[in-house]
């Protein structure tokens, strides 16, 4: 069963604005979907519809097989909404935030009392559950609106943005969080300017430009295409100078970090094999984090020189 099916989805404002133009698209159950796209692209227009706060043109939208249309209230119980914009009372205390979301889906207040403690501690909020919201730093309260959205037990969790503002150390607690519900068996759709949160978090892609689907594709499949690949490599001593090797373009980032951009394809081995012939030794290596960034701005630019054609 898909969690998310949408068909020829249209949406034209009153002055006149046309945000989407018929978009189609698939989430599966259990997967973890990337929603990417510049800005005014018609990403916040369907994610609004997809959760009833913007009233479609035209279309079709179901959620786990409910119609929007006909099953809103249903559609509404399966979702599990984080917007970018904090939108909780900052007077409030925490735990009281959480509890009275979950009595929105008509859920008693012991048992809601139940859900947001076990919400609240796996956010390690709940030291803070008594706590004015407006107290919190910027990290505790995106955990929040997390653990906000999750206490009704949502089968499909959309998240607008959700480490916008956040420093690294926060943002990578958020990600293995994300991990783990999604192992559990929540669906999750995330919409990131942070291209290589999407990388690492999510198997499957979208990619929405003037309202169109420019890109729908399997994340590792979209990796692929990239002709170049950059590669980080830590040092066990420092550099004055990168070692010429053939086929490899290498650069010193400092002292002891070096890049090597080499065509896709090309073998490793090599690449160490000459590095430890010009006598460099390697202590860790990883990606570049930039190779979704290619690929999207490719991508939309080449949707664009199209004409908007999928």
């Amino acid at each position: 069963m898909n969690a998310l099916t949408i068909r020829n989805l249209e949406k034209t404002y009153g002055n006149g604005l046309r945000a989407l133009s018929g978009i189609d698209l698939d989430v599966e159950e259990g997967d973890f979907f990337a929603l990417l796209g510049p800005n005014g692209a018609g990403k916040s227009t369907t994610i609004g519809i997809i959760c009833s706060l913007v009233n479609k043109s035209a279309g079709r939208v179901e959620v786990f097989g409910h119609d929007l249309d006909r099953a809103p209230e249903e559609v509404k119980a399966c979702i599990g909404y984080v917007p970018q914009e904090f939108n909780f009372n900052p007077f409030e205390p925490v735990g009281e935030i959480v509890i009275n979301q979950a009595g929105y889906y008509g859920i008693a207040r012991p048992e809601a009392r139940r859900r947001a403690e076990g919400c609240l501690r796996q956010l390690e909020l709940w030291e803070r559950r008594e706590s004015q919201a407006r107290s919190l730093s910027g990290g505790m309260k995106r955990r929040l609106m997390i653990a906000r959205a999750l206490v009704h037990r949502p089968r499909l969790l959309i998240l607008d943005e959700p480490t916008a503002g956040v420093d690294i150390e926060i943002r990578r607690s958020m990600w293995d969080f994300l991990r783990n519900i999604n192992v559990d068996g929540t669906t999750v759709i995330l919409t990131t300017h942070y291209l290589e949160e999407a990388e690492s978090l999510c198997r499957n892609i979208a990619i929405i430009n003037d309202g169109r689907i420019a890109e729908r594709a399997a994340m590792h499949e979209m990796l692929r295409r990239l002709h170049q690949e950059d590669i980080i490599l830590d040092l066990a001593a420092p550099l004055n100078e990168a070692p010429p090797l053939r086929g490899v373009r290498l650069r010193l980032l400092d002292p002891t970090t070096l890049e090597a951009c080499m065509e896709q394809g090309h073998d490793l081995n090599d690449l160490f094999a000459g590095l430890q012939a010009a006598r460099v030794s390697v202590v860790s290596m990883r990606n570049r984090q930039n190779r979704l960034e290619k690929l999207f701005l490719e991508r939309v630019s080449q949707h664009r020189i199209e004409g908007g054609g999928v």
